[in-house]
Parts: C-alpha cells; structure tokens; sequence
C-alpha cells in the first residue's frame, strides 16, 4: 500500500513554487519536487490596494493604455463601449477582465447616467464568460475602493472561472 504525502511549500521564485512529493511504500520512499504555478495572495492584492491613493483616481492607469493600444494585452473581446482581456496575475483558471471604454475610477463614482454601461459590462460579462466555455459557472468581482482592495482606478469587472470557487469570497 502506497501513501502520498505533500509536504510544505518552499517558494522558489516569483513565478514558482516547489512542492515536496513524497511517496512511501512498505519497500521505499520516494521523494520527488515538483513546480506548480505561483498563485498571487490576496494580501498582495490588498497591499497594492492600499499603495493606490484616492488621488490616484484622476491620473491614467493601465486600463487606460490598454484602451488605446499603447502596452500589449491578451485581448478576448471588444466592442465600441467596452473591451475584456485575459488578466496577467490569474487567480483562477480562467480569469478575464471587462473593462469601459468611458474612464470611470469606480463603481461608487457611478450614477444614474452610467446605467446602459453597467448593464452592457455584465452582459459582455456573460458574453465572454460563454465564449469561454464557463459552462459549470463563473464568478464576477468588482473590487471598490481601498477596503474592497481596488487596486487599479479604472472600473473593471473580473470574471473568475474555471474552479470550483469557495464561500465567503473575502
């Protein structure tokens, strides 16, 4: 009979992590590391969101060079009021963000003049998550301000797939 142990995780660079595998037998032990990507911590997330300052929500941000083709994106989808693309740190295996086209630092920053382009960012939400084969569901975040761990001043809606996700998110 066979046992398989995972020992700790030895954090060997920013893009992996080192996993011990041990397996034992009444004749031997093998041990043999294996790599598994590095999945960013949400303290890291929230870190970020805590260097962002409120000011930072009148400056232009990566969402904004995305926009205008200025630095390279994975881009899933676009249209004239929108645009999704793949995000560069997933925390999941499928994770895409939707974002507008119209500059808006967050959702609370929102009001009744934004009403068509809230609806049309859930939608292409739906649109994109469908295009990505979610069949078995998805997950949709919108982070708000410092405390939500907003980490960028630009709306953006992430769509999280792939996985079983876990209750309560945060």
């Amino acid at each position: 009979m066979a046992c398989l142990v995972l020992r700790n995780c030895i954090r060997r660079s920013d893009s992996l992590r080192l996993l011990q595998l041990t397996l034992t037998s009444s004749r031997r032990r093998l041990v043999r590391p294996i790599q598994l990507p590095l999945v960013r911590s949400m303290s890291d997330e929230v870190a970020a969101a805590k260097a962002a300052s409120s000011e930072s929500k009148h400056q232009p941000t990566i969402f904004d060079k995305i926009i205008d083709k200025s630095i390279p994106a994975d881009i899933v989808y676009e249209d004239d009021k929108c645009l999704a693309f793949r995000d560069i740190s997933p925390q999941a295996p499928t994770h895409i963000l939707v974002i507008p086209k119209k500059r808006l630092a967050m959702l609370s920053d929102a009001t009744e003049e934004d009403n068509s382009l809230l609806g049309h960012l859930l939608l292409t939400a739906n649109k994109v998550a469908a295009q990505e084969k979610l069949d078995n569901g998805f997950r949709i975040v919108i982070n708000n301000g410092r405390d939500g761990a907003q980490s960028v001043y630009h709306l953006h809606l992430h769509i999280l797939g792939g996985r079983q996700m876990s209750w309560p998110p945060g």
